[in-house]
């Protein structure tokens, strides 16, 4: 079963026609999308990569900058699902667009704040449109791409994000050390600059509007299958924020990582990302519905594990640094498989929430990212970086919870 809804009317240009057989994937249109989540996911992680600075230049410590990530992924998970219910109501070009000029706003604020408080109100900005911009860009597929591309279009959209890690912050880290940090926000702004353009271009304008009242969308939070996803990716981003937020001060501190190399460390993590979410897009080809994410369990087992271990890296640093890259692959293995369980179980049970069910994968994933990095920071504060480890392994067993509950729905949720 497909997971796309059909239009109900164009509105402006006729929709593109899906490729055919034989053409590419990566289309103008497609890449449009893919560099949309670059410079979202730019914009939310640059602040990893830029703490110190941030920090120094503000005169706050880094702790209360790196609060800035638990703030925005606290903003960000409620406000996602209500803007993507909303926006479904709305022409979904003329809505993009808008939240691309909220989002533009609120890095250009941030690459000016005088002080905390403004950078503070800058990032709940864009915390506010950005979840629903990449539910939007995942309703673009059926008019992009054909549906045996799906999940590869899903991935690579989420790739955007990791492409970020792998590109963008790392230059944005070596744009703040060499210019300062607020020319890191100056790039992010350039970028979206550009990339607004491409969509006025070469997005279609039409629209799927929905065609249910805005609250009974939300009857997709009672189905079982949808809570248990949800939960399942809450816990599997808890557990690689819990340290993430401070892979900085980690390399730094933990692993002795020279001033000079932390650029290199962090391109080298992001690579890793990248691969998780495009190898996270096969495992997503592994069925439909719930079944892809009950592939993940034995994932999280061992993910549990080398976080355990990652107390030692201050004890041996080599293991250290090659145990930050295993876990970069690891960390989002399970994006794809669970955008397909949110859309399959959707394009089933509860066709008029499709908008909603888009993001919910972007609403968990920042939700523990809320929850990890808060933690972080407390375990931080109170015990140290060498304990982040352990404790994001507790959160990966809650995500071997979730996974075995997810088991009994297999096969009952969509057939192929």
């Amino acid at each position: 079963m497909s997971s796309s809804v059909p239009a109900d009317g164009s509105q402006g240009a006729k929709p593109q026609q899906p490729a055919g057989k034989g053409e590419r994937f990566f289309t103008l249109p497609v890449v449009t999308l893919i560099a949309s989540s670059f410079i979202l996911g730019m914009s939310e992680f640059i602040v990893v990569g830029i703490l110190p600075d941030i920090a120094h230049g503000l005169g706050v410590s880094e702790v209360t900058v790196g609060n800035l990530v638990s703030l925005f992924a606290f903003v960000y998970a409620p406000v996602t699902p209500l803007g993507s219910a909303i926006s479904a109501r709305f022409p979904r070009f003329a809505t993009h667009l808008t939240l691309l000029a909220v989002f533009l706003v609120g890095n250009i604020l941030c690459a000016f704040a005088p002080n905390y408080a403004v950078l503070v109100v800058a990032r709940i900005m864009i915390a506010l449109v950005s979840g629903t911009l990449v539910a939007i860009a995942m309703t673009y597929a059926p008019d992009v791409t054909v549906d045996r591309f799906r999940t590869k279009f899903i991935a690579w959209v989420f790739s955007g994000f990791s492409i970020a890690s792998v590109v963008g912050v790392p230059v944005g880290t070596w744009v703040a050390n060499t210019f300062g940090w607020r020319w890191a926000f100056h790039l992010v702004n350039i970028m979206t600059v550009i990339v607004i353009a491409l969509v006025l271009t070469v997005l279609p304008r039409n629209s799927h509007l929905a065609k249910v009242g805005f609250l009974r969308q939300f009857r997709l939070f009672f189905d079982r299958r949808i809570q248990l996803g949800v939960l399942d990716v809450v816990f599997g981003a808890a557990a690689s924020y819990v340290f993430y937020t401070y892979l900085t001060p980690i390399m730094r501190d933990e692993i002795h990582v020279p001033e000079q190399y932390l650029s290199l460390g962090l391109v080298i993590y992001g690579a890793a990302c990248l691969w998780s979410n495009l190898y996270g897009g096969k495992l997503a080809d592994r069925g439909r519905g719930v079944e892809p994410l009950t592939h993940i369990r034995p994932i999280y087992i061992a993910q549990a594990l080398l976080l355990a271990s990652l107390a030692l890296a201050s004890v041996v640093p080599v293991y250290g640094a090659v145990l930050l890259v295993v876990l970069g692959m690891f960390m989002y293995l399970q994006n794809s498989a669970s955008q397909v369980l949110y859309m399959d179980v959707a394009a089933q049970s509860h066709p008029g929430s499709m908008n909603l069910a888009a993001s919910l994968n972007s609403m968990s994933f920042n939700i523990g990212i809320a929850v990890g990095s808060a933690v972080g920071g407390m375990v931080n504060d109170g015990l140290g970086l060498t304990w982040l480890g352990p404790f994001g392994a507790l959160f990966a067993l809650l995500a071997v919870g979730t996974t075995t509950l997810l088991k009994p729905y297999v096969g009952k949720s969509v057939e192929r």
